[in-house]
This record gives C-alpha cells, structure tokens and sequence, in this order.
C-alpha cells in the first residue's frame, strides 16, 4: 500500500510544472549593481523574476551579438502535453498496476527528462554561439575566431565581467522528488505473486 502512496504521490507531483518554474537563470553585471537579472522557466513559458529582467538581459545580449529571449519556443507545445500524459500515467499506473509498471514508468520519465535536458543545453550552446557578427562588441578567442556567450547547463559561469546563474527552480525540485518517489515505490513494492 505505501508503495501505492508513493508512486501516486510521486507522479502528481509533476503537475507542480504547472505551477512553478523548472528552472532559473540569473545573471550578476555591474551595469545593474542593485540586484541579479534573472529569468524563470516554465514548461510552458518565458517569465521575468522581476519586472523587466528579460528585456534588460536582451539589453545586455545585444552588445555581444545574442539573439533575444523569444516569446515562444517549440518544446513549450510539448513540455506540457508530455508532463501530463506522464503524470496521468503514473498515477494511474499507482492505483491499478504492481511493481514493473512502476519501473517502466520511471525509466520513460527519466528519458524524457533526459531529453529536455539535452535540448536545453543544445538551445543554450545555439543561442550563445550564433552571434550577430555585426554586434557592437567582438570579443575573439586566442585563434581570433568570436568568443560564445553560453550560460552555464547548471552552476555557475563567469563570461567576461558578468556572472551567470542556472539552476532548478521549485518545479525542477518537485520533478526530481516525485521521481525518487517513484523510484523508491518499486523498490519497497511487493513482488507479484
């Protein structure tokens, strides 16, 4: 029965994307020595920490040649249809299914989450290097070609005099429990008989 709580408890939890933010990323630059710029990451969405941190993260951006933050991307149609599908299943794999169905469960979310990872860190090498060779400033590597801006995959980044943030958010903290949860469901479940 605990093992039941668990895996259910454990698969609800990911509608906490919803809600909360799976990731942050934060910059630390004297031209805004008061507080970080920092933007929140949602499955679905873009969204300032506080007011106007995107357009003044663009702001800085700009000066080296980066793209701006966009409105949209793809994977925010994606993230969230497979978030629920995943968190239905669970649950419904909780109530009604025995110990391998959780271990299926929990290895096509960790693929999945694997895969939002390797996308988010394919979208910031991408958004970092392809620079407006036109920009106001060029700063060249030791061969002389120009020097990528990619925030850090998780930790922290120092890029010219500014600090560079990432890591989860509350949403990223949830998703991370409700998989041990899940994980440790299959562990302590019954075997069939």
């Amino acid at each position: 029965m605990k093992s039941k709580i668990l895996m259910v408890l454990g698969s609800a939890l990911l509608l906490t994307l919803f809600v909360f933010p799976l990731w942050k990323i934060s910059l630390s630059a004297p031209q805004y020595p008061t507080r970080d710029l920092g933007m929140l990451i949602y499955i679905y969405k873009f969204e300032d920490d506080q007011p106007h941190d995107i357009k003044n993260i663009d702001i800085l951006n700009h000066y080296v040649g980066m793209k701006e933050i966009p409105e949209t991307i793809p994977e925010f149609k994606i993230f969230p249809i497979v978030i629920l599908v995943m968190s239905i299943a669970g649950i419904l794999i909780g109530i009604f299914k025995e110990k391998n169905w959780y271990l299926g469960w929990f290895i096509v979310m960790a693929l999945c989450a694997a895969a939002g990872m390797i996308d988010f860190y394919l979208w910031e090498q991408n958004y970092g290097h392809e620079l407006n060779p036109m920009a106001p400033i060029k700063i060249l590597d030791d061969n002389g070609n120009i020097l990528g801006f990619s925030p850090p995959f998780i930790g922290s980044k120092r890029i010219l005099n500014i600090d560079a943030h990432s890591y989860p958010a509350l949403g990223g903290v949830f998703l991370f429990i409700g998989m041990l949860l899940t994980f440790v469901a299959y562990l302590i479940a019954p075997k069939k008989k």
